[in-house]
Parts: C-alpha cells; structure tokens; sequence
C-alpha cells in the first residue's frame, strides 16, 4: 500500500511517500480503507520529536491520527463492525498511521461515521472532538450557567470545543483575530475577544474553565480570567505529575513532569485555582456520543482545507503557517 512514511525525526521533515505492508489484524481488529484523513498540530510534534519520551514511535512509521473510511476486513473476535461499515476513528497512541491507503484499528476505538457527513468532513472530527468531550464533559464536568473561555476558537479544537459548551448550557467566550470573529460567533461563542484589539485577560473575569490551547504567556493570563475554584485545562502543555502516572511513566519521567508544570501549577494554586494538562485518548464510545450530537444537528464540522493525498506535505506546512480555520483534511481515496 502507499502511505506518507516518517524516516526519521526532524523539525519540519518531509515524509516520504513510499510503499508499506499492509497492516496485519489483530484478533480485535479492523483493518478499514482509509478515504480521507485529517491532520493537527500533533502530528507536527510527533514528527520533531516533541514526544518522544512519551510516545517512543521508532522510525521509520506512518503518522496520522484522523481517519475516516470503510470495514474491508474484521478480526475474529470483532463484533462491533462488519465489512462495509463507513466508520471514523481516532486510533490509540502506538497505533497511529492513517496517512496511507488502509490501517488496522481496536475496534474499541471507532465509532460509525455519522451518516449527514461526508467522509472528508468525518475525518476532520475524532481528535479535535474527543479533545474537547474529554475536557469539558469528563474533566470540567461543566454545567449549564457556567462560564468557559475556549482560546482559539477558529481553530481545530476551538471550533468543536464552542459547540459543544454551548450543548451544554455554558456562556462561552473565545478569542480569535478579526478575520474570524465571524465564523465564532456563528458556531455559537458568546463573547469575542479579537485578540489584535483587545487583551482577554483584561476584558474577562469571573470565568469557571479555560480550555487553553496556546503558548505559555497566554496560558498563564489565562489565569486572571478564572474565579476562585476554577479549573485550567491545557492541551498544549506542560505535562504534570497525574498525567504522568495515568500515561504509566516511569518515575523519572514523572518526576521530569512535575518540574515541568511546577511553575504554572503553583501559580493557579496562589489564585485559588487548579491546572491540569490533557492528552486524549481513543476512545469509541464516546465518539458515538459525539456522532449522535452530530446527526441531530447540533455539532457541524469545520473543514479549511482539503488536499489530495500526494499534497500532504504541502498541507503539513499550511497548517503549522497557523491560518486554517478548522481542520484541513487530505482526501486518500
């Protein structure tokens, strides 16, 4: 099969379009022809080595967390899908590779792609919606009448993550540049800061959740918009100590962890509030939850970008230029 290959890590490394063995299935498998894939930020970072000590991939391997497609083939023990089912899935760390024409996944971790989207549009969700389900609904538990600031609002979580504060009931306000005030509001957030006019730090307070998916400067005034109690959630980073063991990091990593997030850990403890780093996880029961939300309407993709397949290094460099609205997406089939 052709797949997009890593052969070694590198900062801003092209991947090599070059021939792969197909996957072989493990017994709770299904080995699923991919139509499209979608590509994030992750990806950027696994390819330079950013996570290395915590997802120790050995090159050369296939990158790729997004996949929407088609059942060719089930393992013995699978009972969840059959051949032909269109599914879509964010497949588990160490099982990455959707970048190439087929890939084998756990069926625990797929879900059938909802039937109002096209395979395209499917493929831009799982990441960017387990993200945002795993941080406000399971993390946050946020409740209707809360207030949440979701940082970058225009972008692939940002977007998904305003949806679906606003399923929940929450005031959600977000921040974004003056092109895309538009497309925020229209998803639903609340309150626009445009970050070229205003600084958000000053314009918000009282806030019970920030979703942060920016640098460290804005992760840390990101604390002067939460009251007493309230909860920093980031996904960019620094790792701490609970992710540390839940990942089963040595103690040496753990302890690497811990220093990492001491800074800003201890800065929220001095306003009251808590820090937590997020790394979701596959997870297919939970995407169908998100399916569902999707079929009734409620929650709609937003894809920038579609690239044929041969163009995907040319979309890795569109989305790390950081102007996609939403996701960019690379059609395979």
């Amino acid at each position: 099969m052709k797949a997009f290959i890593l052969d070694r890590y590198g900062k801003n490394a092209a991947l090599r379009l070059g021939d792969a063995p197909e996957p072989q299935l493990q017994d709770d498998d299904i080995l699923v022809e991919v139509h499209a894939a979608a590509l994030n930020p992750l990806d950027s970072k696994v390819r330079d080595g950013a996570f290395k000590p915590i997802l120790p991939y050995r090159p050369p391997f296939i990158l790729g967390h997004d996949v929407a497609g088609k059942v060719v083939r089930v393992g013995p023990t699978v009972r969840t899908f059959k051949v032909g089912d269109e599914i879509y899935a964010r497949p588990r760390d160490g099982r990455i590779g959707t970048f190439a024409e087929f890939i084998a996944i756990n069926q625990a971790d797929a879900a059938l792609k909802p039937k109002n989207l096209s395979m395209e549009e499917a493929a831009s969700i799982p990441l960017v919606g387990l993200t945002s389900w795993q941080a406000l609904v399971e993390r946050a538990k946020l409740q209707k009448g809360q207030k949440v600031l979701i940082q970058a609002g225009s972008g692939g979580v940002g977007a998904f993550a305003i949806q679906l504060a606003k399923h929940l009931g929450a005031t959600v306000a977000t921040t974004t540049s003056t092109a895309n005030v538009g497309l925020v509001t229209s998803l639903g957030a609340d309150v626009v800061v445009d970050y070229k006019k205003d600084d958000f730090e000053k314009v918000l307070s009282g806030y019970d959740l920030v979703l942060n998916s920016l640098d460290g400067e804005v992760q840390e005034k990101s604390l002067e918009v939460l009251k007493p109690g309230g909860q920093l959630i980031s996904i960019s980073g620094p790792p701490d100590p609970q992710f540390a063991k839940a990942a089963g990091l040595n103690g040496i990593l753990q302890l690497v962890m811990g220093l990492l997030s001491r800074g800003i850990r201890k800065k929220a403890k001095a306003r009251r509030a808590s820090y937590s780093f997020l790394f979701m996880r596959a997870d297919g029961q939970q995407l169908g939850q998100i399916t569902a939300l999707i079929e009734a309407g409620i929650i709609r993709p937003v894809v920038d970008r579609v690239f044929p397949f041969q163009a995907l290094n040319e979309a890795m460099t569109y989305i790390e230029s950081g102007r996609a609205k939403g996701k960019v997406v690379i059609k395979v089939k």
